[in-house]
């Protein structure tokens, strides 16, 4: 059995999200990773379950799971799935259900719901097929109740928020007035990208206005930002837990006429935000690898196909992006 605790030999870092998605081709020979023996005759088949289309990561994260599958169609037959938004759980249900239905081999899935979506995968495994739990870890008192052992493959979020908090720090200083965008609560990297930036506000001694949910939307995080800057006037900085709501803050702040005066922090490295970096509008972002994260996944879903067996935690990649 293979226990991994710390971050795997893969080293996500040395890839760049904008050359792995600039052509299928070299994006997938990019991550040739290693698949193991063939299995059968027959073709596994492997489902990819994301969570909103919606959000430029996720996005990216099919773009480049079909890239590996494309490079690698003689070894399984993909298909992939998400979510209307981000609060289309039964999407998600759904889709787990049908890829049972349909008998596939392996399921990767990047859970919208930590709890929720517990009881489908337990089914998925009682049905013998290997999923594979990336990007969201399930709750682990969901788990154990349902009686599975299920390793969770992806990147440590309060630690990345962490990073994105710290660069908030240190720019306003401390007594810096913040505030916080949440994720959905009920996924497990919005609590611990919550974490992580009260760690940061907590080291930094800043002061925290308010700290509100906007279930990582644009338009959502857009009405709330606007709500916060006529609550409070005197914000310097807002840390977001996804760039889709970053996206969202920073049209509030324009809306505002306060462009470039507030300081905004997010999550994900989706492509949009790259022109708000250079141009003041964002102060750094944490890029997590998610194309890279999601063809990970479905090798490791192969290997386990094989007979290999992990457990614990496999860390993937974050890193800070600033201009």
């Amino acid at each position: 059995m293979s226990k991994v605790s710390t971050t795997h030999g893969l080293d996500l870092g040395s890839f760049s999200r904008r050359q792995f998605l600039k052509t299928s081709a070299l994006a997938a020979g990019a991550l040739a990773l290693p698949l193991g023996p063939v299995l059968a005759a027959d073709k596994p088949k492997v489902g990819l379950v994301m969570k909103s289309l919606a959000n430029e990561f996720f996005k990216q994260m099919q773009a480049g799971a079909e890239a590996y599958a494309a490079k690698n169609k003689d070894k399984f037959d993909f298909a992939a799935v998400g979510m209307k938004d981000e609060r289309d759980f039964a999407a998600q249900v759904d889709a787990i259900e049908n890829f049972i239905t349909q008998k596939y081999n392996i399921i990767v899935v990047a859970p919208a719901d930590s709890k929720a979506m517990v009881t489908p995968i337990a089914k998925a495994l009682k049905a013998g097929i290997k999923v594979i739990n990336i990007d969201v870890a399930l709750d682990e008192k969901a788990k154990k109740k349902a009686g599975i052992d299920l390793a969770f493959f992806g990147p440590d979020n309060r630690a990345g928020a962490k990073l994105a908090g710290d660069a908030l720090g240190k720019a306003l200083g401390k007594g810096g007035k913040v505030v916080i965008l949440e994720g959905n609560p009920e996924a497990d990297n919005a609590k611990q990208r919550k974490l992580g930036f009260d760690d940061s506000v907590k080291e930094y001694g800043l002061k925290l206005l308010d700290s509100k949910t906007a279930h990582w939307e644009t338009e959502e995080a857009n009405t709330l930002m606007t709500n916060f800057l006529t609550q409070h006037p005197d914000i310097q900085g807002v840390m977001a837990a996804n760039d889709s709501m970053a996206l969202g803050v920073v049209k509030a702040i324009d809306a505002a006429g306060k462009s470039g005066q507030i300081k905004v922090v997010g999550f994900d490295n989706i492509p949009a935000v790259g022109p708000l970096l250079k141009s003041g509008k964002m102060l750094a972002t944490v890029e997590q690898y998610g194309a890279q994260m999601a063809a990970m996944g479905i090798d490791y879903g192969l290997r386990e196909l094989a007979g290999e067996k992990f457990s614990g935690w496999v860390k993937t990649d974050v890193k800070l992006i600033t201009a």
